[in-house]
């Protein structure tokens, strides 16, 4: 296949060349390839980015299919511009084992769409009791560890579960939430929180555990990583730990640095995250950092839900948002049409980034390296619809708004696996 015209996203800059892809693999980049009767996509007009991978989705799978399942997922993510998706353990039973491991592996392969990467738990049904078999999980494919959606409480633990995964070159992605201080909060306590009559959740209750997490990884000399920060104190405590050589690196979502919680006095459903949507020093603060790289990915943190589990009074609902579909042309409108990251900079937060942290293949545009692509139109707009998301979960708080970037193709080893 010979991609023509596009403007590729190379790590250092924007150029527009030619690519061609063989055996899956990118072999050439020039100004003007011949053509040999080779497929050709006219990316006139259009940019070339590396492949987009999410490390921090939610598949439901095995389970929860009501809410998603593996299929579902992968459309939906090759629909965003995705062409590897991270996806949690939090699923029934719970991914701790080698047998749900490989179940979830074999069959994101049998789908063939995106690549789906396991992570495993990092304790036995996410109980916060007793160490999973990381070494069992990573034989047969689990790229991380996390007990994502519950915090360990035991630091004891926490510090083995850190030792053991470096063991296996893997990371600990950590889910900071002191659950105690929490206090079955549903949003941020805040002005808003007070003025809706809904429980807040303390930004301290997610500093608390960043600052732990960060204090073994820096006792430990052993890395870490901070899942979906969303606090603005948060992501000073990140910052001045990398300044001190700490290996600790983290994450945040588009939620975050495109929405503050004024959302959540509607009562819409659909703005109950965990951890919160905060207020505008925090949006403020995660766009800073993404910035000047104190944040490292962009993730959507994608938790589908059927509509049952929305459609029910604020305390009740359950968090989550559904992200796939929207989180490139969420960081397109915000972050780049506004000036505060370039173009190669996305690419490093949405690709490069994730496959430094998990050691994953592809992340950038370079010859000899895998063909995982994405074709987009940055200035394209268009609606969200959740109607017309591939995912089963049409859980969105940005209905109706109107965004710029649009996928066009999504290419996997050399193969075209969307076309919008």
């Amino acid at each position: 296949m010979i991609i023509r015209n596009g403007k590729l996203v190379l790590e250092n800059g924007v150029e527009q060349k030619d690519l061609l892809i063989e055996n899956g693999k990118i072999v050439k980049i020039a100004d003007m390839l011949p053509a040999n009767g080779e497929k050709e996509i006219d990316a006139s007009g259009l940019y070339v980015f590396p492949g987009l991978i999410d490390m921090h989705v939610h598949l439901r799978e095995p389970g929860f299919e009501h809410k998603e399942d593996i299929e579902s997922g992968s459309k939906a993510a090759v629909k965003g511009g995705f062409t590897q998706i991270c996806c949690m353990p939090n699923t029934d039973p719970v991914a701790d084992n080698k047998v749900v491991v490989s179940y979830i592996r074999h069959r994101g392969e049998e789908v063939g769409l995106c690549k789906v990467r396991p992570i495993g738990a990092i304790t036995k049904g996410e109980k916060g009791e007793f160490l999973a078999d990381v070494g069992e999980m990573k034989k047969v494919g689990a790229v991380a560890i996390s007990d994502d959606g519950k915090t360990v409480k035991n630091t004891r633990l926490m510090r083995l579960a850190m030792e053991y995964a470096s063991g296996f070159d893997m990371k600990c992605l950590c889910h900071c939430e002191d659950i105690d201080l929490a206090n079955g909060g549903v949003v941020n306590e805040g002005l808003n929180s007070t003025v809706a009559g809904l429980n807040g959740i303390q930004r301290a209750a997610e500093d608390i555990i960043i600052a732990r997490e960060i204090c073994l990884a820096e006792s430990l000399n052993v890395p870490a990583h901070i899942c979906h920060v969303s606090t603005h104190s948060g992501v000073r405590l990140i910052r001045d730990a990398k300044r001190a050589g700490v290996k600790i690196t983290a994450e945040t979502c588009p939620h975050y640095f495109a929405l503050t919680d004024d959302v959540i006095c509607d009562f819409n459903t659909n703005t109950k995250v965990n951890p919160p949507i905060r207020e505008e020093i925090d949006k403020q603060a995660i766009i800073e950092g993404l910035k000047d790289g104190t944040l490292d990915c962009i993730v959507t943190d994608h938790a589908p839900h059927h509509a049952d589990d929305k459609n029910v009074e604020y305390n009740l609902a359950a968090f989550g948002i559904s992200g796939l579909e929207t989180s490139f042309a969420l960081t397109i409108t915000h972050l780049y049409k506004t000036g505060v990251l370039t173009l190669p900079q996305i690419a490093d937060r949405m690709s490069a980034a994730p496959a430094r942290i998990l050691n994953l293949e592809g992340g950038k545009i370079a010859e000899g390296e895998v063909a995982d692509l994405m074709i987009a139109d940055l200035d394209k707009k268009w609606t969200v619809d959740s109607a017309k998301f591939l995912s089963k979960g049409k859980n969105t708080p940005f209905e109706g708004h109107e965004l710029y970037g649009e996928v066009k193709y999504t290419i996997v080893d050399g193969e075209v696996k969307y076309n919008g």
